[in-house]
């Protein structure tokens, strides 16, 4: 079900109270040396695609570019759209939604925001396992890579 009835606090009508899906972003930051990752610094803890959750009034790109400038304190540029990603168990605290980015990254990643390490992995040597679904996004950006699709 996605909503629950609760009683009004002010006159005690049975209202829903709608449940819905998180709006999140990630973004695969390519540099010369491979893609940009970040440590986690809090649960689930492990290595992640830089991402966060997207403020209220805030459009996607706008929050890619922000979370990528928070968590690794690195600018981006030529932002493309990799995919969303909605499978309601791709992150066991609730159930987010995530617009993937692939944009080129400038200067040295370092850690920041809720990022404990930031670093550049070639993508034939990255940390697995990779927290919540960014296994999968990873593979299926290699794959649209290889095509020169993305």
């Amino acid at each position: 079900m996605a909503f629950e009835t609760l009683d009004c606090p002010n006159c005690g009508m049975a209202v829903k109270n709608y449940r819905n899906p998180v709006p999140t972003v990630d973004i695969i930051i390519e540099t010369s040396g491979g893609i940009v990752l970040i440590e986690r610094r809090n649960e689930p803890l492990g290595w992640a695609l830089p991402g966060g959750f997207v403020d209220y009034g805030e459009m996607l790109e706008d929050a890619a570019r922000r979370e990528a400038l928070e968590e690794t304190g690195m600018e981006i540029s030529d932002l493309r759209l990799l995919g969303c990603y909605s499978d309601p168990s791709r992150d066991r605290r609730q159930h987010n939604i995530s617009t993937v980015f692939v944009a080129k990254g400038s200067g040295t990643p370092r850690a920041g925001d809720d990022a404990g390490r930031a670093a550049t992995f070639p993508t034939d040597r990255l940390p697995w396992p990779l927290c919540f679904d960014h296994e999968a996004i990873i593979a299926d950006y290699l794959r649209r890579r290889e095509k020169g699709s993305v």
